[in-house]
């Protein structure tokens, strides 16, 4: 078991006009892959951190399997941390590097060296035991980090911005990667990133920080889907927003009458907003729908390779919608266009 526990966690630095961490909670269960995401300077490294033991928090606790880890010093704690630049001693090789916890531990050399075999094997780099870290490439300095993170065997494994170093070839490649190992040795993970598509792709659940603040903790399809408020809905993509009111029989909104029967509704205030993301947005030459159809004037078209974008103009607002691949070949700019919004794709945000 590494169930971890993160219970009204505060941290303030002199200087700062906010919390650098404020009040967040949140519990992670064994085996978990979780990301915290959010910007640059929103506390995701800081609460890292104080879980491991290199700074102490305000207050709060750190409980990892019912026990409080702020009594407990670093090197006792069973959570071990892989830094952005890696930090592998420069004057020790690959080997080395990879066994240094073990030999700070006493354990046998012949142990050791079996255990440095297994590890490299794990992070596919078999071959490059007597190479210093100089010699190698900045995707295989992350490897050798990682490989000597595992060894010992750690509860809990962080790793902060762990693809931020590399080129997009060698991200899709860490990436496959550190899925495998954690599903295969079950390490309860979280890892600290600023990129969205990454928190998506690897984790089961992200915990999305702005500001020191804990906005939201759910699964990759919740953000997409069901996001809280306009903010966590702009983070994951969202461009699409409609101020909406209450009606018996529907919603108005500023572009006309929209059916809304999510299971959300009767939790919605009056007063709130209307999201569709842009590639769940319909759009044709011709009306071929039948509710939540509405026309409206493309302002820009702009093709991304993937997926073609268009800018469509009703009223006084401007909606967009995303469609795979070369787009629709008869619209061009200044068309007259018909645009449907599921129901099923709709979601409702208090303000």
């Amino acid at each position: 078991m590494s169930d971890l526990k993160i219970s009204n966690l505060n941290k303030s630095f002199p200087g700062m006009d906010r919390p650098a961490v404020n009040n967040v909670s949140l519990d992670i269960k064994t085996g978990g892959l979780i990301a915290f995401l959010g910007p640059s300077g929103c506390g995701k490294t800081t609460i890292l951190k104080m879980i491991t033991g290199l700074l102490p928090p305000d207050s709060g606790d750190i409980i990892l399997d019912n026990t409080s880890l702020l009594p407990i010093a670093t090197e006792n704690r069973g959570v071990v941390m892989v830094f952005q630049d890696y930090l592998l001693f420069p004057y020790m090789n690959v080997n080395e590097n990879v066994g240094f916890a073990l030999k700070m531990k006493g354990v046998d050399k012949k142990k050791i060296d079996e255990k440095v075999k297994d590890m490299l094997e794990l992070v596919k780099l078999p071959d490059i035991g007597n190479r210093k870290p100089k010699q190698l490439s900045g995707g295989q300095q992350q490897r050798v980090a990682l490989a000597r993170a595992l060894i010992s065997k750690p509860n809990l494994l962080l790793l902060d911005e762990p693809l931020s170093n590399l080129d997009a070839h060698l991200r899709d490649e860490m990436r496959e990667l550190i899925v495998t190992i954690q599903q295969k040795l079950k390490v309860t993970t979280v890892f600290v990133t600023h990129d969205q598509e990454e928190a998506v792709l690897l984790a089961d659940k992200i915990a999305l920080i702005f500001d020191g603040k804990l906005q939201s903790y759910a699964s990759p399809k919740e953000y997409y889907e069901f996001p809280i408020n306009e903010g966590v809905a702009r983070f994951f993509g969202g461009v699409n927003f409609l101020k909406s009111t209450m009606s018996n029989s529907h919603i108005e909104t500023e572009i006309g009458p929209i059916s809304y029967n999510q299971k959300n509704k009767n939790d919605l205030l009056d007063n709130h907003l209307l999201t569709i993301r842009p590639e769940n947005i319909e759009i044709s030459k011709t009306n071929i729908f039948k509710e939540n159809y509405f026309s409206g004037i493309v302002t820009s078209i702009i093709f991304s390779g993937t997926n073609t974008r268009y800018k469509i103009k009703i009223k006084d607002t401007v909606l967009e919608c995303s469609v795979q691949s070369v787009g629709k070949k008869e619209i061009s700019e200044n068309d007259e266009v018909f645009i449907y919004l599921p129901e099923e794709k709709i979601w409702g945000m208090n303000d």
